[in-house]
């Protein structure tokens, strides 16, 4: 009788633990004056040059944000007007290097209407000696973005380290800017890239060539694609699959979903399925489960490793219902993972980004929000507790610059595992320019491959885990 009344008391213990632990930990609280207020994009670069990355956060008619990991918290260390620009109506934002100077300069896209012309242009933040708008210098007013856009993303289209900016724009003809000795250059007309559409997000990287190339994600159309044919673009959406003509583009991103170490295409789709597209032969083939597939209001998409197993997550963030988290697991298998913190099913969720910003090892999540509500930042990272084995990757251009669009191959005794170094994330969006993987259980790390932006191939050993390791094209 007592072994029987001990058996139900384990039996109402167990019962009365949840079923599961939080994925993630909600550490919002180490945000300081974090407000209510109309976020967008969040980009993830090293603005003010102190040597760590910040959080860069969109304001639409609110101050644009630095926010910056300091003595255990998150605060906003902008200090100057012009990149507050709380008047302007910014949602979209990236950073690269177009100077060759070795500092991302800032692009941030405003859209003050919907569609079509629009009555404030967008910025290109230079941080030389003091903050400068370079669009609005003389010689560069003639080639102001004065349509409404949405997403933007750096692309080294000749492989030389100079980038150049991908303009999503919402009907009115894209962009594609280059700086040429100190003057603003539009090149999509040249490049016959200059397409009237519904833009909405796009990433560029290693899609299928050995440079550069671009998927576009758009509304009330086909989606483009478009091979880098050195320096030059080809759209080639419609021969390869991924036209998605019906569908209504959002979140997009790239993963390499068979752990093959080759990149795949992720792309969220407004109400509407959305898709893994992976290259199979000659064509993409749209691999994702009926679970992934469920339509939602997407906005952002991240494909990162937040719990350091050394399998990629992919988070689907929504506006105005639950987000979703799945785990990439072996052969194209997708688990979906049951989120609490995180979830926000009442956020109006905008944009979002990664980045390790406190260098524990573990990557936080800073998610935006606003659109058509007030609402303030959220900040999350993965519930786990040491010891775990991580590897962090940041390649820099042989101007000391991240190297935006290089990609980093992980090799070990399980896995050659693909990852970009984000150049810009549609949907609004860019990730910190580091490939940080998770280590498995009993997995021996070899070496790391870089494909740089030229297409070159540089291997390098790897010796101690645990650590962020910085590797210079050219040396």
């Amino acid at each position: 009788m007592e072994l029987m009344k001990k058996f139900i008391i384990i039996i109402l213990i167990l019962m009365s633990k949840p079923s599961f632990a939080d994925f993630f930990l909600d550490i919002t609280e180490l945000i300081l004056n974090n407000s209510k207020r109309l976020s967008y994009g969040v980009s993830v670069t090293d603005f003010n040059k102190d040597g760590r990355f910040e959080f860069i956060v969109s304001g639409f008619r609110f101050p644009n944000l630095i926010l910056a990991y300091k003595n255990g918290f998150l605060e906003n260390v902008n200090t100057d007007k012009l990149f507050a620009d709380k008047t302007r109506s910014t949602i979209g934002v990236a950073a690269c290097d177009i100077d060759n100077d070795g500092f991302e300069e800032l692009y941030f896209l405003n859209t003050d209407t919907f569609s079509g012309q629009k009555k404030f242009s967008d910025r290109l933040l230079d941080n030389e000696k003091n903050i400068t708008d370079l669009f609005q210098l003389d010689k560069n007013l003639k080639s102001l973005n004065l349509t409404a856009g949405r997403s933007v993303v750096c692309v080294d289209r000749n492989g030389k380290s100079k980038y150049g900016i991908y303009v999503a724009n919402y009907g009115g003809p894209t962009r594609f800017y280059e700086l040429d000795n100190g003057n603003i250059i539009d090149y999509a007309p040249s490049l016959n890239i200059n397409k009237i559409t519904g833009g909405r997000g796009v990433v560029s990287g290693h899609i299928l060539s050995n440079f550069m190339d671009i998927f576009a994600a758009n509304e009330r159309g086909p989606n483009f694609l478009y091979i880098n044919e050195r320096g030059r673009f080809k759209d080639v959406a419609n021969k390869l699959g991924v036209e998605d003509t019906f569908e209504n583009g959002r979140g997009t991103t790239l993963t390499d979903f068979l752990y093959r170490g080759k990149l795949d295409i992720v792309s969220g789709n407004w109400n509407g399925e959305h898709r893994i597209f992976v290259k199979k032969m000659d064509k993409f083939v749209d691999i994702a489960n009926l679970e992934f597939k469920i339509p939602s209001r997407v906005r952002t998409i991240i494909s990162a490793d937040f719990d350091n197993d050394g399998f990629d997550e992919i988070f689907i963030n929504n506006i105005g219902e639950p987000n979703k988290l799945f785990k990439i697991l072996g052969d194209g298998e997708l688990k979906q993972i049951k989120l609490n913190n995180g979830s926000e099913p009442f956020g109006l969720g905008t944009g979002a980004a990664v980045a390790d910003i406190d260098d524990d090892g573990i990557l936080e999540l800073l998610v935006s929000h606003g659109e058509s509500g007030q609402q303030p930042l959220s900040l999350y990272k993965a519930n786990i507790q040491k010891p775990f084995r991580f590897l962090r990757i940041l390649p820099k251009t042989p101007f000391n610059a991240p190297a935006r669009g290089a990609t980093v191959i992980l090799n070990t005794n399980m896995r050659n595992h693909a990852k970009t170094i984000d150049a810009g994330s549609g949907y609004l969006c860019q990730m910190e320019p580091v490939a940080h993987f998770g280590i498995r259980n009993s997995e021996k790390v070899k070496s790391v491959t870089i494909r740089w932006t030229d297409g070159s191939l540089d291997n390098f050993k790897i010796n101690q885990l645990n650590k962020t390791y910085i590797f210079k094209k050219g040396t």
